[in-house]
């Protein structure tokens, strides 16, 4: 067997492979420049090879997804509390900003996934559990919304710092404590959102 025939048939874990390189991909340059052509030849696999463990680009997406959201169940879990899980989220999107670029557009990936939606799952638990925590007087009548207000305030920050719309207001300072002294503005001992 040739060199050329072993590199393009044989990989230790071609499917890890074509999810870093796409990680790279979308990190660098946005979930529109990903081609399965372009991972397979980053790879050092053959153009045909990403499609086996994937079937298509919705399907690499999907994976993505699924594996940040898994990713992101864990890193809320260890918060003890919402305002540290808002912390928690901050954090996740800085450092794994293709994860977090992919996972909240709904229409790159398949909805109907059981990966995905077993990963999306335990992270939205995660999430309303630290909502669930809160006193009666910290999240009002309407856990819902009190579990969107919290979200939003998590995702719209993490979204304007992943823009780069964040540095003239950080003035330089850690994107995470920056987020955990916003939250105190808004979440009070009494409110049950931390000290």
């Amino acid at each position: 067997m040739s060199s050329e025939r072993e590199r393009t048939y044989h990989h230790g874990d071609l499917r890890r492979a074509i999810l870093t390189a796409a990680l790279d991909v979308i990190a660098a340059e946005g979930p529109a420049a990903l081609s399965l052509r372009d991972l397979a030849r980053r790879a050092g696999v053959s153009h045909a090879a990403p499609a086996h463990h994937f079937k298509d680009r919705t399907g690499l997406l999907t994976a993505v997804a699924a594996e940040g959201y898994a990713l992101f169940a864990e890193a809320l879990a260890g918060a003890p509390d919402l305002r540290e899980r808002g912390v928690a989220y901050v954090r996740f999107a800085a450092t794994h900003p293709a994860h977090f670029q992919v996972m909240f557009q709904p229409d790159l990936h398949r909805a109907d996934d059981p990966d995905l939606l077993a990963a999306r799952a335990r992270a939205t638990e995660a999430l309303r559990a630290g909502v669930a925590d809160l006193p009666p007087t910290g999240r009002g009548e309407d856990d819902r919304l009190a579990g969107v207000a919290a979200w939003s305030l998590a995702h719209g920050f993490a979204t304007l710092l992943l823009s780069g719309n964040l540095p003239d207001a950080l003035e330089g300072r850690d994107p995470v404590a920056a987020f955990r002294s916003l939250t105190g503005l808004i979440f009070t001992p009494e409110s049950g959102g931390g000290d």
